[in-house]
């Protein structure tokens, strides 16, 4: 069965994987060799004295070693000690101390020495000596008193240690002491204060010591310390505390830490800086402690020696020290001595080297013993560090020791000669397997054994040819490597190790694997804080290894949070926080390869707050601000944003001052006087604005008089014969000082009058009573405190109180355009009867009269206004035919004057509306009668109708159009010698003496011979119908067309914006039940016919009835309710007989409903130049009136009903003409009641008046 073995793919796995063979081409254990130490204790042996020792001594060796020990040089017969034991088949000791043993008394220099027949192996000297912690020694400690601002130090001294103990300072509540530039812990244990401050009074300044090998801690009793405070307190530059002197001196050895320290006193606190004179210090080894007066170099090397300075700072100096440093080295190995194994006759060299400061000296032994006195070898020669054999024999085998030593150290190192004749073995088991990855190393091992020592082939396959060449790497210990392993690379290969006394080989199998690759890596990301972020890791791998995905955060595993959710191929976290910021790495391992991909997480946020605020430069007007940015959370900061509070006149409220770039971290503030100031700085960045920074430290400045006076001032008068004297009174803070006041003065200009002036406080108005009307002041408001006047004030004009106007615009006159439109003239009134401000002329006008009609009705009154001093101004909107009345009023800041004489005017004819209504009655083979009725709004006299009509064949092409001439009196016609069967497009309208009005039109057939109606050429479904119950409705319709129609329903829930649901009607019926509908609920349905694009009846609404518990009576069969319907019906009847004889009597003309209305075409763009209409002649009186201009028959014109409104041309809500145009139109609600207009003219009756009495 073949063994797996996964062979490392990088360059530092590849070498550790060929040393851990070459350490396993050791002699087999079944083969005789000598011993070999395989296990011992360290040279300098610190041990608990309160447990058992065990000096360890382990070794190997054919046949097995035995052990002796040697204490301090001599014989260690541990026989004779009941205390010692040896372990079983070791020479590990064990010192039995827990059973009465004392450590002390086994104190010294132990060495172990394994023997057997062919030679002896010794341990290095292991010194035992037991751990100490002894206690402090007594001591009286006077308390420590101080001058603040003096340096200080305070001894610990610790008890002397084995090994010595860790130093720490606290207080009596085992709470270490903080440290700082200021106040640190030297090297040596003691406390060191630059300075001494008030706050460091206190008597617990306590110093203990903790040795670790017995896990004890000692006290030292406290120390107290007193500081006292001078003023002014004295600064100092600085002096070194430790080191003493300006230079010193320091050894160190080669591979330790090299630590330099210095600690300085002085007011300010120094700073430390340190650099290497004539040289760099090491980069990537040099660190800086304890606040930098501790210079750290790791793993110092001769190198490093040289002269190190600490330089200390502060403002009023500086001090240094030069420390001169020498790195020695105890012995270290160049080349350690190797076990030779060689056959009987062969020749072979032992190489002892080693180096180190001073150069350490070199002896041998053999066997433990000094090779001067040791037995003769005739194949051994001694040549310095170099043992030559040559042509051994068995009895050469030994073990030999070379010592390399100096005055720091020693080194020992074991080395045998074991002289042996072996054919070869392979020690690789056969047909081990190796898996590879594609491209990567392959390393097939063989290792083998034999003396003399075998050569090694390796052949691809069992019969193969040997491999040779430069894609193949043999090293020396039998491995073959493939640098680049390919797919054809796989297969069995072949190791053949042979020498003189045999020959034997051995097969092991190569698979080359698909490597691993991730195919999608994740990728960068910033998130704002509490956000959602995922990694994605997608790989591709070989089909026959299973990969296993890990995630890492900063090369550590993720945090143990709910928060991180890892799926198959990615990583979530949810509810990101800044503790999530940092590096995130998604490592793929197989037993072969391993991958890995990271991407980095920004978790960006609202940057914190700024701290420590400081203000400085104190001013009376103006302060320094400084502060410390606080973390920007990974997004830079913009700006900072300074606000400031008010304690003395609004405490609580901040208020915005200034902002500074976010490079910026001091301003410099401007202030006011009286304002007792205290700041607070938020920083901003792309994410948003910081919390505010805690307030800095208050500042109160002096006061001073007013800098400014208020704004804002008016005079306006609330009555005729006073003046309101308003301003903005000042802030708190622009008072200045306390005592805040303002000064008010007035007099009335263009009089020489003296000022009058009155001072008042906490009030922003000030009446002046017993002023002449509408006069004009001049006005100044002046701020003064208790120290003083604000500067002299501007002074405003104001005026007094209002009246009403006195008189009212004369010479009013009325010139009318056309039917529609008047232009109306005034004279201006003289400005001093206005007494206010003119505001401008109010036109007031309504109509008294229809010319064309008797009856009267409530008429609204409606109003224009032109603003400034307009003496004209435009009337829109006018009815035809129409006599109105006007009067103009001026208007003040007060009110209205009074009105002028009412002007009265006419409006000339118009063009009528269209015909209330066109219907076409009786159709015959050849005949229709055609009924109508008169306009609605006649707009003068009427003196005809117009009836045109043309046939339409069933192509929908017009015939000839024929025309016929109506007299007004007409209300019906009918029309003979049509053609059967034909369908006739009719076009109606009245006329006037201006003009023609608009046309209405229908359209009639003339019936079949056979007696039928004539199918309409245009499909129509009309009268549609429904009766409701609880969950069905009927549906029924009246239909006009050609035959054989398919219908269908549709329906939906009235006022849903869901799409219609379609029913289909079998043939050709006319009703439809709906079923399955929701009691109590309202439904659309419209009825439309299969094959007629786009025809369908207009929508009907019904209601289903609610859900009942039972069947309920149906209530249109019941005979009360039956009677009822009659009754009503009876009474509808009788009214409409009356309706109908009032008509005929009076010759009313029926109402016709509003209808959408649009510009009046007879009001025209008006010219910018002079003020009126564009345009207008006495012939646009002529021009027809367009389809649906119609205005409301009894003319009042409102926003809501007509688009002629004067809400084009007045203002506010009822609009404007440009200031260049003629007025500005404002409506008012007055209505007036005027007596029934009636159908009156000067002319003779109408012949419309005649036909009235036979409609």
């Amino acid at each position: 069965m073949m063994k797996k073995m996964s062979i490392p793919t990088s360059k530092t796995s590849l070498v550790l994987f060929l040393c851990q063979i070459i350490s396993a081409l050791d002699v087999p254990l079944d083969l005789s060799q000598p011993p070999t130490i395989t296990q011992q204790s360290p040279k300098d042996y610190i041990v608990d004295p309160r447990e058992n020792i065990v000096i360890q001594c382990e070794a190997k060796g054919k046949p097995p070693p035995s052990f002796s020990w040697t204490r301090n040089g001599t014989h260690f017969d541990i026989d004779k000690d009941a205390q010692v034991t040896m372990k079983p088949n070791s020479g590990t000791l064990v010192i039995n101390i827990m059973n009465g043993g004392k450590a002390e008394a086994y104190e010294g220099v132990y060495q172990c020495t394994a023997r057997n027949e062919r030679g002896a192996a010794i341990s290095n000297n292991i010194v035992i000596r037991p751990s100490r912690s002894p206690l402090w020694t007594k001591e009286k400690l006077e308390p420590n008193h101080v001058r603040e601002g003096d340096s200080l130090v305070l001894h610990c001294r610790p008890p002397v240690g084995l090994p010595p103990p860790i130093i720490f300072w606290m207080d009596n509540a085992f709470q270490r002491l903080p440290q700082s530039e200021r106040v640190s812990q030297g090297l040596n244990g003691d406390l060191y204060f630059s300075n001494v401050q008030p706050e460091d009074t206190r008597e617990d300044y306590i110093c203990y010591a903790r040795f670790n090998h017995t896990q004890t801690i000692q006290q030292k009793q406290p120390i107290s310390v007193k500081v006292f405070s001078t003023k002014p307190v004295t600064e100092r530059q600085p002096v070194l505390l430790t080191p003493t002197g300006s230079t010193s001196t320091k050894v160190e050895l080669r591979g330790n830490v090299l630590l330099l320290e210095c600690i300085a006193a002085g007011l300010p606190t120094p700073v430390i800086r340190w650099i290497k004179e004539g040289g760099e210090l090491p980069a990537n080894r040099t660190f800086f402690e304890n606040f930098k007066k501790t210079l750290k170099i790791i793993d110092v090397s001769e190198a490093d020696s040289g002269n190190y300075k600490c330089i200390a700072r502060n403002t009023l100096g500086s001090a240094h020290h030069v420390i001169s440093v020498t790195v020695k080295a105890a012995p270290y190995w160049i080349t350690a001595p190797r076990n030779l194994v060689l056959s009987p006759g062969e020749d072979g060299t032992l190489i002892c080297r080693a180096n180190g400061n001073p150069k350490p000296s070199i002896s041998w032994l053999a066997n433990g013993v000094p090779i001067a006195i040791a037995p003769e070898d005739p194949s051994r020669k001694v040549d310095g560090d170099t043992i030559i054999f040559s042509h051994v024999q068995e009895r050469s085998s030994a073990v030999y020791q070379c010592n390399a030593s100096n005055e720091y150290g020693y080194l020992l190192s074991n080395a045998f000669v074991n002289v042996l004749a072996e054919p070869p073995r392979i020690l690789t088991p056969a047909n081990k397997l190796y898996q590879v990855i594609a491209d990567s190393p392959a390393l097939l091992d063989c290792a083998y054994f034999g003396s003399p020592k075998p050569e090694i082939e390796w052949f691809k396959g069992v019969k193969g040819s040997i491999l040779r060449g430069n894609e193949y790497i043999f090293h020396d210990n039998g491995t073959l490597e493939i640098p680049v392993a390919q797919k054809n690379s796989a297969g069995t290969y072949t190791c053949v190790a042979r020498n003189e006394l045999g020959k034997i080989q051995n097969e092991v199998q190569l698979e080359i694997k698909d490597p691993t690759m991730i195919i999608k890596q994740p990728e960068y990301k910033v998130i704002q804080r509490y956000g959602q972020v995922s990694f994605e890791c997608i790989i591709k791998h070989d089909s026959t290894l299973l990969p296993t995905i890990t995630w890492l955060k900063d090369n550590d595993e993720l945090p143990d949070d709910d928060r991180f959710l890892v799926g198959k191929d990615n990583l979530t976290i949810m509810n990101v926080t800044d503790k999530d910021d940092g590096t995130y790495t998604c490592i793929v391992n197989t037993t072969l390869d391993s991958v890995s991909a990271s991407a980095v997480l920004t978790v960006v946020a609202r940057p914190n707050p700024p701290f420590d605020l400081e203000l400085t430069g104190q001013l009376e007007r103006s302060i320094d601000l400084s502060w410390i940015p606080g973390d920007e959370n990974n997004s830079p900061i913009t700006n900072f944003v300074i606000e400031y509070e008010d304690a003395l006149h609004e405490p609580g409220v901040w208020h915005y001052q200034t902002e500074v770039p976010g490079t910026q971290t001091t301003v410099h503030l401007k202030l006011s006087p009286y304002v007792n100031y205290s700041f607070r700085v938020i920083a901003v960045n792309k994410i948003g604005r910081s919390q505010p920074s805690e307030p800095s430290e208050q500042y109160l400045t002096k006061s001073a008089s007013p800098d400014e006076n208020p704004a804002n001032v008016q005079g306006i008068g609330s009555e005729p014969d006073n003046l309101v004297i308003t301003w903005e009174p000042l802030k708190g803070f622009q008072s200045n000082g306390p005592g805040l006041q303002y000064k008010v003065s007035w007099r009335q200009k263009d009089v020489d009058d003296e000022w009058t002036s009155v001072i008042v406080a906490n009030v922003s108005k000030y009446i002046v009573s017993g002023t002449p009307t509408f006069v004009p002041y001049e006005i100044k408001v002046q701020a003064l405190n208790d120290l003083g006047y604000a500067p002299e004030p501007s002074e405003v004009i104001g005026h007094s109180g209002e009246d009403l106007p006195m008189v009212a615009p004369g010479n009013v006159q009325v010139h009318v355009i056309n039917s529609t439109l008047a232009k109306v003239h005034w004279d201006p009134v003289p400005l001093k009867t206005v007494r206010g401000h003119l505001q401008g002329y109010k036109v007031y006008y309504w109509k008294v009269q229809s010319l064309s009609r008797r009856s009267r009705r409530h008429v609204e009154q409606k109003i224009l206004t032109f603003r400034g001093n307009k003496t004209f101004g435009m009337l829109p909107g006018l009815e035809p035919y129409s006599s109105y009345k006007l009067n103009v009023r001026v208007v003040n800041g007060k009110g209205e004057g009074p009105a002028s004489p009412d002007k009265v005017f006419r409006t000339p004819e118009g063009v009528p509306s269209s015909p209330s209504f066109l219907k076409i009655t009786n159709p015959t083979l050849d005949s229709l009668t055609l009924e109508w009725g008169s306009p609605t709004h006649p707009n003068g006299v009427l003196t005809s109708y117009t009836l045109k009509f043309q046939p339409i064949n069933n192509t929908h092409e017009l015939g000839p159009l024929v025309e016929i001439r109506i007299p007004a009196n007409e209300s019906s016609l009918i029309l003979k010698n049509l053609n059967y069967s034909t369908r006739y497009k009719f076009y109606f309208n009245a006329q006037t003496s201006v003009g023609s009005g608009s046309q209405i039109t229908e359209e009639a057939v003339t019936i079949m011979d056979e007696g039928k109606m004539v199918q309409p050429l245009y499909p129509r479904i009309r009268n549609v119908t429904t009766a409701a119950a609880e969950t069905y409705a009927n549906i029924s319709w009246e239909y006009e067309g050609p035959d054989h129609a398919n219908f269908y329903v549709e329906y939906g829930v009235a006022g849903s914006k869901e799409d219609w649901k379609k029913e289909i009607v079998n043939g050709s019926r006319s009703f439809f039940v709906l079923k399955g509908l929701t009691p109590g609920t309202a439904y659309k349905v419209r009825v439309g016919a299969e094959g007629l694009s786009g025809f369908r009846s207009s929508e009907d609404v019904f209601e289903t009835g609610p859900a009942m518990a039972s069947r309920q009576v149906d209530i249109a069969t019941q005979g009360w309710f039956i009677g009822l319907m009659c009754a009503v019906a009876l009474l509808i009847l009788i009214l409409l007989i009356v309706c109908f004889i009032r008509r005929n009597k009076g010759g009313k003309y029926p109402v016709k409903e509003k209808e959408d209305a649009h510009a009046d075409p007879e009001i025209q763009p008006m010219k910018e130049d002079d003020g009126t209409f564009g345009e207008y002649s006495d012939a646009e009186d002529h021009k027809p009136l367009k389809k649906g201009s119609r205005t409301p028959s009894d003319r009042t014109v409102k926003k809501e009903d007509s688009d002629d409104s004067l809400v084009d041309y007045g203002e506010g809500v009822n609009g404007q003409f440009n200031e260049d145009g003629s007025f500005i139109g404002q409506y008012s609600g007055k209505k007036e009641k005027e007596p029934a207009e009636g159908n009156e003219s000067s002319e003779a009756p109408s012949p419309v008046n005649a036909m009235n009495s036979f409609v």
